[in-house]
């Protein structure tokens, strides 16, 4: 049995380096990468306060396909380039969205999210998954939390 106390009054780097460290400890000598995912989205819906969603989506023949997650159903299937995860997973870059209602393309799935950051799991140089955590609050997320979650992918890229 695992027992993480997440402690949110604590700042935010270290809140996440907390996080990565029971990710890490989680997802050690695991192989199968949809179980890693699963626990890792349940590590974040324990960790990070003000979310509504918080999962992953795989790239599968160069789209993005749902992966473990927390919260409300969400989208199955995602182009790649499309809405605020496949811009991150065609540039390869992290996406910080204050309001996801002024981002263009941006597909809503939950209408309760306002915010969301998006972060590409990148293995030999390519993308293979995306972190996607949605907030019902505008401007929810900023360095630290890209800081935070670069971290977990960068972690993640060798254990899904």
């Amino acid at each position: 049995m695992y027992d993480f106390q997440p402690d949110a009054s604590l700042a935010r780097p270290e809140l996440y380096r907390q996080l990565v460290q029971a990710a890490a400890a989680l997802t050690e000598g695991e192989s199968d990468g949809v179980a890693n995912m699963a626990n890792v989205a349940a590590l974040m819906g324990e960790y990070l306060p003000r979310i509504n969603w918080a999962g992953f989506y795989r790239v599968i023949d160069g789209d993005l396909v749902l992966g473990p997650f927390i919260g409300r159903p969400a989208c199955i299937r995602i182009a790649s380039g499309q809405g605020v995860c496949g811009t991150a997973a065609a540039t390869g870059r992290t996406q910080l969205v204050d309001d996801v209602h002024a981002f263009p393309g941006h597909i809503a799935c939950d209408a309760a999210s306002e915010s969301e950051i998006v972060v590409p799991i990148i293995r030999d140089g390519a993308v293979i998954a995306v972190i996607d955590i949605d907030s019902p609050e505008k401007a929810r997320f900023d360095e630290d939390d890209a800081a935070g979650i670069e971290a977990l992918a960068a972690l993640l890229s060798n254990r899904i």
